[in-house]
């Protein structure tokens, strides 16, 4: 299975900006990568998706707020949050979805945003 190791992330004020990158073990070319958000006691929700020839999918409430972009050839993927509301603190975690379908999962991070 894929390891995955995300950086970035922590506190910002409301209106700032974060950006969140997860890099993995081995080849992300033909994989699906993504974002999902989880707060306390609360399932964990698809925030953002980029699939292998590069289209994306957004949640809707951060559609026009956060952008997820990846660089294959560091195997990297990146999640860029602006214009950042209370609302979208979480533990964010990147998944890895291979041709199999198999999901790897990396360590979360934590987001918080508040004044």
């Amino acid at each position: 299975q894929v390891q995955l190791v995300e950086s970035g992330g922590g506190l910002v004020h409301p209106g700032g900006s974060l950006r969140l990158s997860c890099a993995a073990s081995d080849s992300i070319d033909i994989a699906s990568m993504g974002w999902y958000g989880q707060a306390p006691g609360k399932e964990r929700d698809l925030i953002a998706r980029i699939f292998n020839r590069g289209s994306t999918w957004y949640e809707d409430s951060v559609k026009g707020r956060f952008t997820i972009s990846r660089e294959n050839g560091k195997n990297t993927v990146y999640l860029q949050m602006d214009s950042l509301k209370p609302e979208d603190t979480d533990v964010y975690y990147c998944v890895l979805v291979d041709e199999a379908a198999q999901m790897s999962w990396g360590q979360g991070r934590q987001v918080t945003v508040s004044a």
